[in-house]
């Protein structure tokens, strides 16, 4: 099988982000909130809840952080008042961005986007302005080494509802979409797979190739907003592999 594969553009740009932002726990502690007051607080039960949860566990969230999110949620104390929200615009070179946010005041996280966005001379569009560029996908990342059964991987996604699978060097990248991202997650652990990163993203259908300049600046743009209390998640159309072939 095959498609756009993106893990090589995020491997060094989305992890300095996270080592930037230092915030992770925050965020995920968030969409625990939310995820409890969507569907209660037993991840068994609750599939938003259970990905939720092992989004935390690897990110290496304790688990005391994570009860301790869920109690929270339980007793009205967080949750109740954050709103998703989603801006969409346009970067230099016309890279396109959409940035998933949880708020609970939508016009200091307005003004904090529009900010980053005029600094880095970008700008915000409408809504619909650029989700066209994206596909809406569930995707999980599988290591990929000596000890891979790449041809169960490949049954076993099929089974459970993928839609794609993309060989790299070193990851499996497992496409579907989004209603499958759980019980696919699901089938592929219980097939004995470690999971490197399960999310429904905004997977972009063609990229932006960029010279290092252009890139550098794009990438600042990415930390600086993750690095926002209320942005949950960045998603662009950018190729950032400079930036990759710069480090090695």
């Amino acid at each position: 099988m095959s498609g756009h594969s993106k893990w090589h553009n995020i491997q060094a740009t989305k992890s300095k982000a996270d080592a930037a932002r230092g915030k992770i726990f925050t965020k995920i502690g968030r969409e625990i909130a939310v995820a409890v007051k969507m569907g209660g607080p037993d991840p068994n039960i609750n599939s938003r809840l259970y990905d939720v949860i092992s989004k935390a566990k690897q990110n290496n969230m304790p688990n005391d952080n994570i009860q301790r999110s869920i109690k929270k949620a339980m007793g009205g104390e967080e949750g109740g008042n954050f709103d998703s929200i989603t801006y969409e615009g346009y970067g230099i070179r016309g890279v396109a961005f959409i940035v998933e946010c949880l708020t609970d005041n939508r016009n200091r996280t307005a003004a904090d986007v529009r900010h980053l966005f005029d600094k880095f001379k970008g700008s915000l569009g409408t809504s619909g302005s650029v989700t066209y560029m994206f596909d809406h996908q569930g995707v999980i990342v599988i290591p990929r080494n000596e000890e891979s059964n790449e041809d169960g991987i490949m049954m076993i996604a099929l089974e459970n509802g993928a839609d794609d699978v993309i060989t790299e060097d070193n990851v499996f990248e497992v496409i579907c979409k989004p209603e499958n991202l759980h019980r696919l997650r699901m089938g592929l652990e219980e097939f004995g797979n470690d999971i490197l990163s399960s999310e429904v993203e905004y997977v972009p259908q063609n990229v932006v190739d960029l010279d290092k300049e252009s890139a550098m600046s794009i990438n600042k743009l990415i930390v600086a907003l993750e690095d926002l209390d209320d942005v949950q998640n960045v998603y662009t159309n950018a190729d950032l592999s400079v930036l990759d072939e710069e480090n090695n």
